[in-house]
């Protein structure tokens, strides 16, 4: 598992612990059909506390594309929370923004 695979999978296990839902959209084949997620779309798309987040997730030092970074300016756009992220502790930090 690379890297940040890694890591979406530690911030996906600790968004589901605090009650919250982080998707993972993946390409896949249909058929002979080829099936993409949207170029930009942000590596996890979550539910949390009824707030819509976008998360793109960087090993330390990563840097997100030009498009990767509009996505996240729509979504905030749109009413959601976007942001990059390297660490657990960084979507922690986030998440607790909603706390009552």
């Amino acid at each position: 598992m690379q890297p940040e695979a890694r890591i979406v999978k530690r911030i996906q296990q600790t968004i589901a612990e605090k009650g919250g839902r982080a998707f993972k959209i993946h390409g896949s084949t249909k058929g002979e059909e080829a099936v993409f997620q949207e170029a930009g779309l942000p590596d996890l798309l979550v539910c949390y506390k009824g707030r819509f987040v976008g998360l793109e997730v960087k090993v330390p030092g990563g840097k997100p594309s030009r498009l990767q970074l509009h996505v996240l300016d729509e979504i905030r756009n749109a009413g959601g929370i976007a942001a990059v992220v390297e660490t657990v502790e960084e979507v922690l930090d986030l998440l607790e923004q909603f706390e009552e």
